[in-house]
Parts: C-alpha cells; structure tokens; sequence
C-alpha cells in the first residue's frame, strides 16, 4: 500500500480572489489513522476531494499529489476506483440503485469484475457489515444509518488501500454514529486500510486516530497526536477547542496539566482520583422549568403515513409544546421525526389527529399565510431552500435588508458565492440566514447543527436565545445530544413514530444510559444529572474547593 504524498498544493475556485487551499506540505503513511479538524468552510472537504481525481473540483490547482511516486493524475479512474474509496456527507447523494444487493455489487460490475469474483465479494461485505437481513430489500426503505453503512460496504467491496470518508456521520443518530466509526475502526486495524476522516463529532474520531491535522483558512496549522492537538488549542485559545472530546475540555478548562484523559473512561478513571472521597455536592440546582401556559404547537392523536398501504410513520403523536421555549426532538434514524416536523408545516398532511399553531387549527391557514412572519423551517438539506445562483440572490429573494441577518450568521464572505460551491457548513448558515428573513414566531430546524464546527454551533445557540427572547418559539430535531442538553428547555424522545416522554435536559439525559451525552456517562459514577461540560466543570471546582 502506498503512501500519500501532498506537495505546496494551492487550489481556488472560480472567480475568487483567495485560494480555499495554501501551501498544503502533508504526507499520509500507509495504514494511519488520520483525522483532518477544522472551522466549515477552513478547506476540509475540498482536500479531500482532491485525493480522487473524479470528484476534485474545477478551479487553479498549484502543487501535486503522489500516490507513492506516482502523480495521482496518472493513475487510470479505474485503479484509483480500486485503491481509493469514498464515503461522502449525504448518504443519499452516493446510492445509485434501487436494492441494497445491488449497491453492494454497482461498483464491482463498473470495473468489469467477474461474476464469480463479484458474488463472493458481495456476500463477504454482506456478512462482515452485518446487513445480511436486509439484502434484498429497498434502499429507500432503510434508514440514514443503514445507508451510510450500505454507502461504505459498496465500496470496501473493491477492496480499496485507502478510506476517505467526509462528514460521514452527520446525519445519523449518536448510536448509529457509533457503531459506525467503530466499523471504520476495525477496517483500519484489522485491514491495514488507511482511514483519512473529517468530522465535527470528535468524541469517537480522536481516540482512534493516530494523528490530527489542523486546517484553518486552508492553511495546516496542526499535525500531531490526539492528546499534542488538544493542548496545542487549548494554549492557541482557539475556537476549535469546542470541538475537542468531553474529558479533554473538562480537564483543561479545571486548571489542570499534564497528561490529559481523551476517553470517557480515561476521563472516569481521572476524576476518580482528582476528586475528593468525600464530595460535598453532588448535583447542581434543577434549572427552573420554564411556564407552558401558552403552547406554541398543539398534536392531538395524529397519524399519517406516506402511501395508503404503507405502515404509518406517526402513531398517535400527542404533544404540547409551549412558546418561547427551545423544544428539542431526539430518537433514532427512521423514529418519524423529520415527518413530524413535515406534519407540523402541512407538507405531510395527517389523515387523523389535529394540529394547531398558536391555538388556530391549521387548516384555518388559509393560502400562504401560515409562512409570512408566523412559521418556518430549515429543512434537513440546506441546498433544497438555494434556487439562485449566488447567497446574496438568495437571501434578496426574501428582503432587500439583509444587513442584520447576514452579521448575525456571519455569511458576508459568502454573499457572491454559489451556494453549491459552499461547505456543508456554510450552506447551513446561508440557509439559516435566509429562513430568518421571513421573521418567524414558530421556526422549525431539521438537524441544524449537521456540518458546522463547534465555533459556530456556540454562535447558533446565542442566535436561537435571543429568539427565545423575543418570544420565538424554536423546534429542532437533532441528533446532537451535547448541543440539545446545553441549550434545550425541554427534550422529547421520538420512537416508533410516536412521543415516549418530554423532560428537562438534566432530568432526560441525566436518566439515560446510552442516549446520553458523553460528559454524563464520564461522571455519572461520582455526579448526579450532569449531563454537560460545563456541568461537570462546576461540581469538579466545587468540590476541589470544599476539600482545601
């Protein structure tokens, strides 16, 4: 297996005036395990794509990859299809047939490999990724997780030397996203694979990874081990520090040097002997349940389903959600969340069951009026709102005074972009600055903090606050349970199309065992219903002090 080589490469797309890459000097070694970090838009997923030359993008290109000695350039389309897979953000954007048996055996038949050949492998991947029970069923009937794991199985059937995967959990659920680095684990140590990944959601990424390399504003400004990377932007004071694993927060922002734990056990392990035998506090104050007087959102029995003879997808959702409170919808993939979200803006219209927005029936919402200054939603995929052919022709379509949402969401370098030009991140922020426009009192956000850097998610929350101030009521599915506990009023847990339970952060995260954030499963042996950072950075000083 050969080593990657990327020599002084510079790349800027099309009528830019800076390159998105500078000066990138790397070298991958065969069989790494390398994590690539960074703020949206810092040049990750444009590197990336550079490392196969069917999905680089157009623009001016200095400099040059080696594949070995070799220039990639030289290497024929089918051999990098052999040697280089590649696992994109979207699930949906990499499947191109219609039955899982057929997606594992897609790639293979492209490169002209013989039938014997091709069944053997498919029924290997079939069995090692354990999707045996789903062979022959529907892409479109599996989950998001279920195809990201289809979406990596298809291409480890060509048997590749190395694994590129992008932003590959950002649309699944935290235990999917588990289970599914923890397969990209096994293929690198049990294979020999080499695994370049970029990801937002570290926790299970940097404990596996043998290095990090910092990209900001296309530069490298880092390239060392999990543990040096932590420091380094800890001492940098650097907003990627949000990004960094539970214990290495926690550990840094107590005072404390030193070796740093990077695992929720090693970080269990090192509160264990850093605490006092005897604690003097143990749990924080609840905080005070906010009033639920007003509802915002009335469900009262609904149901729907998409076909007439199809199973339903919501059964029997009952929920109340109150106005100017942060409500936050969480369960796994395929659970009907983002139908509920659909069912609240009538683009899926329950067949039984009634819903009201601000104690008006919805089907009192007569032509549009439901969606000027009363309800709006971010959908899932940002892209699906962009219809001209730059950010500012976008957000023009809604209001010609832009001023204000453009500084909010921090998108004026972003104005004269095409909005398909953008990372994933920063089409979210575009998208978010351009369903602010239409000054909602209800606003629905399907995943919002998918693609975007710990930085970003901080000004998000304080953008969703001060509508929480303004008495903006703010609904959001999201698989982000860490963004969830530090920012929800209320949490809701969807499964099986329906709502199970509603609590506080501290009360839903705080009872569960695996549904849980990682700062809660790191201090739940010495803590009681610290379910955040910042929670357990209180109790730890707390009780330090009251040992002294």
């Amino acid at each position: 297996m050969p080593d990657i080589h990327i020599q002084n490469l510079t790349f800027a797309y099309p009528n830019t005036d800076s390159p998105v890459l500078q000066n990138i000097d790397l070298t991958i070694r065969q069989g790494e395990y390398i994590a690539i970090c960074g703020q949206s838009g810092s040049g990750k997923t444009t590197l990336l794509r550079h490392l196969k030359s069917a999905l680089a993008p157009h623009g001016d290109r200095i400099g040059q990859i080696l594949l070995g000695d070799t220039p990639l350039e030289q290497i024929s389309p089918i051999q990098q299809a052999t040697q280089i897979g590649y696992v994109m953000q979207s699930p949906q954007e990499q499947i191109v047939t219609d039955k899982v048996w057929h997606e594992l055996a897609f790639g293979l038949e492209n490169i002209g490999c013989d039938t014997a050949t091709m069944r053997t492998r498919v029924a290997e991947m079939a069995c090692y990724f354990g999707i045996a029970d789903w062979f022959h069923k529907d892409v479109s009937t599996l989950s998001g997780g279920q195809q990201q794991l289809l979406n990596l199985a298809s291409v480890m059937a060509m048997q590749p030397n190395i694994l590129i995967l992008d932003e590959p959990t950002s649309q699944l659920d935290p235990l999917a996203a588990s289970d599914f680095l923890n397969t990209v684990r096994k293929i690198n140590l049990e294979l020999g694979t080499t695994v370049i990944i970029t990801e937002h959601r570290l926790e299970d990424v940097l404990p596996a990874a043998d290095r990090v390399v910092v990209l900001e504003n296309g530069r490298v400004t880092g390239n060392a081990s999990p543990k040096a990377i932590g420091k380094l932007l800890w001492e940098q004071e650097s907003p990627l520090f949000d990004a960094m694993p539970t214990p290495v927060q926690v550990f840094y922002r107590t005072g404390n040097t030193g070796d740093c734990p990077l695992t929720v056990r090693e970080g269990r392990s090192w509160l264990e002997n850093a605490l006092p035998a005897q604690r003097t506090l143990i749990s924080l104050p609840q905080p005070e349940t906010p009033a639920r007087d007003k509802p915002a959102l009335e469900m009262k029995q609904v149901w729907y389903r998409y076909e007439r003879n199809s199973q339903d997808v919501l059964r029997n959702v009952d929920i109340v959600l109150p106005t100017g409170c942060i409500h936050a919808i969480v369960g796994g993939n395929g659970a009907g969340k983002s139908t509920f979200l659909k069912a609240i803006t009538g683009s899926c219209k329950p067949y039984r069951g009634k819903v009201k927005i601000f104690g008006k029936d919805f089907t009192a919402y007569k032509g549009n009026t439901l969606f000027q200054g009363c309800l709006a939603m971010l959908p899932q995929d940002p892209k699906s709102l962009f219809v001209k052919d730059t950010v500012a022709k976008d957000l023009a379509e809604i209001s010609t005074d832009t001023e204000q949402i453009v500084s909010l969401c921090q998108i004026g370098h972003l104005l004269d972009r095409h909005p398909y030009d953008l990372s994933g991140g920063e089409q979210q922020r575009a998208a978010l600055a351009k369903v602010l426009l239409t000054n909602p009192k209800l606003l629905l956000l399907d995943e919002p903090t998918k693609g975007i850097d710990g930085h970003f998610k901080n000004i998000l929350a304080d953008i969703l606050c001060k509508l929480k101030a303004e008495g903006v009521t703010v609904v959001m599915v999201s698989h982000d349970v860490e963004f969830c506990a530090k920012y929800a009023d209320f949490v809701s847990m969807f499964f099986d199309g329906q709502v199970l339970t509603t609590h506080t952060p501290r009360h839903f995260f705080g009872g569960n065992s695996f549904y849980t954030t990682a700062a809660n499963r790191m201090s739940r042996a010495f803590f009681q219903n610290a379910v955040t950072s910042e929670d357990v950075v209180a109790l730890y000083q707390a009780n330090r002090e009251g040992s002294t």
